[in-house]
């Protein structure tokens, strides 16, 4: 059974003729193994409901929360598509960990659907299908950004659904999917600026092998138009703040470049899991070399593409990771045929035996927290989920000691986002004022009045700047201790109280503002 737009092959995989959108493809495709991809969905859906509860919320994932209260177009840091999921998530399912979890795990699932599509797309059939699936399930990044909302969840489907439809346009031809690629890239801008990287890399392969045909397309303008219309109001709100997320951008270059373009290559290794390199090498030479995957080469030429655009920018190596999804879905047709030999079954089956395990230790809360010290060299976002609950209780004990007449005029202000974030949503337990901040968007939802001149709380360090150019008479007080021991941002963070402030809010507030 194949496609039914299916009509005779050309050679590179789309139809000379000059009227209309070509239809004509290379090599048709097999039935989509709908029965055992859904099964494969189905168990990663219940094994990150079933892990979605422990630990607590992320740092990031408190942010949501509280810029989800403050709906805008945009943000210092972020696009608002993921703020908006966590409010309409928490909105439905409820305000706790495993609550907002839901729209990552339907992300997760719908991204490993998508995986086999591709697969499917470069000429995989029924059990190609089906390994490309439970690659993508047991892949240690899908598994994290599964587990819990970030700004990587909904990016990484964005992506595999960008790459599937530019997938099916060079086979097919069909002019029409630009319009659907356009929709996809503007919602991804919405949600993060980095599919910009993918969108380049993808035509400069084109660009440079061809076929440039589909590049002609006047649905290609409108695909653009699509695209600039669902982008256009986050991009006007970036325009009108002066671009701020470029400045976050350039701070997360100039401080973590240099490691993350020494841990690119070691990292992505990791995260995607070590036991799936033969698989992903075999797609990239399948696709470069395969006469029949002739049309799909570009995608070949963009990972590589992707890899060094993003070293170049000193990024995260996990943000070259879905096109490299994408190399693994074009290997497991290979890896099928491989199988083939009974013998070879039993390997394989150990082999994602040992995946499971290995990926689930690294990207799930399995361990107990006070065993998370190992796991924390690999992925420090598990410890980021431990202790906030402490942190608040910390910050009120030391709230509490204040004078009660001097609380009216009195400030809690914090280092850092995850900090504030986590004094709003546990906070009212204690009976705790909104906290304040210069880090990140809060530096947009203060300063605290003038007529606050009374005791000044602070909640961790002040970054570059000393504590003492902006408040008086400060003492250490306490520390924050999660209890589990584990070595995370916070974990003896300083709690100090100040008598007052330098000058007054609005004058400090510009100098208090840090990304």
């Amino acid at each position: 059974m194949i496609d039914s737009d299916l009509s005779s092959p050309q050679p590179g995989g789309v139809s000379t003729s000059a009227a209309g959108p070509a239809k004509s493809v290379s090599v048709p495709v097999a039935a989509f193994a709908v029965v055992p991809v859904v099964v494969v969905v189905t168990a990663l859906a219940g094994l990150l409901t079933a892990f979605s509860w422990r630990y607590g919320f992320h740092r990031d994932e408190l942010y949501f929360l509280v810029a989800g209260d403050h709906l805008a177009w945009g943000y210092v840091d972020q696009p608002p598509l993921t703020p908006i999921v966590a409010r309409v998530a928490t909105a439905v399912f409820g305000v706790t960990p495993a609550g907002l979890r839901v729209a990552s795990t339907l992300a997760c699932a719908v991204t490993v659907v998508v995986v086999a599509l591709v697969a499917r797309e470069l000429g995989g059939r029924r059990r190609a299908q089906v390994i490309a699936a439970f690659c993508a399930a047991t892949s240690g990044f899908v598994l994290a950004v599964g587990h819990m909302v970030s700004t990587s969840t909904f990016d990484l489907l964005a992506w595999v659904m960008i790459a599937w439809l530019a997938l099916r346009l060079l086979r097919t031809g069909d002019g029409r999917l630009w319009v659907a690629m356009g929709a996809a890239v503007g919602l991804a801008v919405q949600n993060k600026y980095l599919v910009v990287a993918l969108v380049v890399a993808l035509l400069a392969a084109q660009l440079a092998l061809g076929p440039r045909r589909v590049l002609r397309s006047r649905w290609l303008v409108a695909g653009v138009a699509v695209a600039a219309v669902v982008a256009g109001p986050n991009l006007w709100w970036q325009a009108a703040h002066g671009w701020p997320q470029l400045t976050v951008a350039d701070g997360i270059s100039t401080d973590d470049g240099l490691e993350n373009r020494l841990l690119f290559i070691p990292m992505q290794i990791v995260y995607l899991s070590p036991l799936f390199v033969p698989i992903w090498i075999a797609g990239l030479v399948r696709l470069w070399r395969a006469p029949e995957l002739r049309w799909a080469r570009p995608m070949a030429l963009a990972y590589p593409v992707l890899c060094a655009l993003v070293l170049l920018a000193g990024g995260k190596s996990y943000y070259a990771l879905p096109l490299l999804l994408v190399l693994t879905a074009a290997g497991c047709e290979p890896v099928a045929r491989w199988m083939r030999d009974r013998r070879r079954v039993w390997t394989a089956v150990a082999a994602g035996a040992v995946t499971v395990v290995m990926s689930s230790l690294i990207s799930l809360p399995v361990l107990p927290p006070n065993a998370l010290s190992a796991v924390n060299a690999i992925n420090k976002e598990q410890g980021e989920q431990v202790g906030w609950p402490e942190l608040t209780s910390a910050v009120a004990a030391q709230w509490a000691a204040i004078p009660e007449r001097e609380r009216p005029r009195a400030v809690i202000f914090t280092a850092n986002y995850g900090e504030a974030s986590a004094l709003v949503r546990y906070g009212s337990r204690y009976k705790l004022p909104m906290p304040y901040s210069g880090h990140m968007n809060y530096a947009a939802w203060g300063p605290p009045p003038d007529s606050a001149d009374g005791p000044v709380l602070l909640v961790g360090g002040q970054g570059d700047q000393p504590s003492g150019q902006f408040f008086t008479g400060c003492r250490q007080v306490g520390r924050v201790d999660n209890g589990e021991g584990v070595d995370n941002e916070e974990q003896n963070a300083p709690i100090a109280l100040c008598s007052g402030t330098a000058k007054p809010w609005s004058v400090l507030w510009p100098r208090l503002r840090h990304y």
